[in-house]
């Protein structure tokens, strides 16, 4: 018995040192990678067909301790790089009667919940502030992890995170209710180890 007992407490501590080595263990903040990081939203059409379509330029800064289980992210969102596929309803959704990207060149979301079940990052909970307006928003996780990035040797995080939030509650009120109220949101994001 005691042989296993003493088979536990090595493996064990051996465990807790891979993890305190591994950059788990303490604070650290990771800068948004642009390239692997893009707003998706979805809306129905009419109530028939889904639109959809990604804002191509974001950045930003996450911050969190695995151990901990604390975290703080700010993202922003050009809202001008919206990208459908089809320049014309680019247009109009950049126009006042949506983004307004003139006047609201950007949109942000700040969190600083991060909510955990036992080793599982589930959910990001904050704020997201579009067209000058500030409401909470959760984000459910999907798939979140780190790895060695080889090519930049450094560690990365990331995930996919979805949320779902009412555009009339910053003020979107365009064509409801034929365009329906209820926008779906996906974010993509891989943000490195500094």
């Amino acid at each position: 018995m005691q042989i296993i007992s003493l088979v536990r407490v090595t493996v064990l501590s051996f465990f807790l040192a891979m993890i305190a080595s591994s950059g788990y263990a303490q604070e650290a903040t990771y800068l948004i990678d642009p390239t692997h990081t893009f707003a998706t939203f979805e809306v129905k059409h009419f109530g028939t067909s889904t639109n959809r379509g990604r804002f191509d330029k974001t950045s930003g800064s996450v911050t969190f301790d695995m151990a901990a289980k604390t975290g703080q992210a700010d993202i922003t969102i050009e809202t001008g790089s919206i990208n459908t596929g089809t320049a014309a309803f680019d247009g109009h959704l950049k126009n006042k009667d949506f983004l307004d990207s003139t006047h609201f060149p950007q949109a942000t979301f700040s969190s600083s919940k991060f909510v955990f079940e036992g080793d599982k990052l589930i959910e990001v909970q904050g704020h997201l502030t579009l067209l000058g307006k500030r409401q909470p928003v959760s984000l459910k996780a999907q798939g979140f992890g780190c790895y060695e990035n080889p090519r930049l040797k450094r560690q990365v995080c990331g995930g996919d995170f979805v949320t779902t939030f009412m555009r009339s509650a910053f003020g979107m009120t365009a064509l409801l209710p034929f365009v329906p109220d209820e926008v779906r949101m996906l974010i993509q994001v891989e943000a490195v180890k500094q």
